[in-house]
């Protein structure tokens, strides 16, 4: 992923937030926008650029969310590439998801310290990042496993 350096990513993210606080809200993102292309931003457009990259859902980018904003469309889609390729690795063969038992025997595969672990391990691991309850992770969660990572 290229990114502009911490040094600039830094300034610019300082620029966007007046109040200081360490989070830039819509309404700070919407006059930052409107002085940077001379033109005025809705409300809402402001509001549905922020929420494309607040991930924690709070309303508010920090600089980690801010600086995904900064990211160009190739490198969202390299990025996702290679999630997508991670994730494929430890999806259970016959399947879309990542069930204990594919975890587990990949885990095995890779050699790692987690390779005495039993069943209950890869179930209560996919349990933490399991959002919808059904036991397995879907490429969604797995994405937003990575992306706390």
């Amino acid at each position: 992923m290229v990114m502009a350096s911490t040094a600039s990513s830094s300034s610019v993210f300082a620029a966007f937030d007046k109040d200081g606080d360490g989070k830039v809200s819509a309404s700070e993102l919407r006059g930052c926008m409107a002085a940077a292309l001379s033109e005025d931003v809705s409300e809402e457009e402001a509001a549905a650029i922020l929420a494309t990259a607040d991930s924690d859902g709070d309303g508010l980018l920090d600089h980690e969310e801010f600086a995904r904003l900064q990211e160009t469309e190739e490198d969202q889609e390299e990025r996702i590439r290679c999630l997508r390729e991670a994730f494929e690795m430890y999806a259970a063969e016959e399947t879309t998801v990542i069930t204990p038992a594919s975890l587990r025997r990949m885990l095995r595969r890779l050699g790692s310290q987690h390779q005495q672990l039993g069943m209950e391990d890869c179930r209560a691991m996919i349990c933490r990042f399991d959002l919808d309850g059904d036991g397995v992770l879907s490429f969604d969660e797995f994405r937003v496993m990575m992306l706390m990572a």
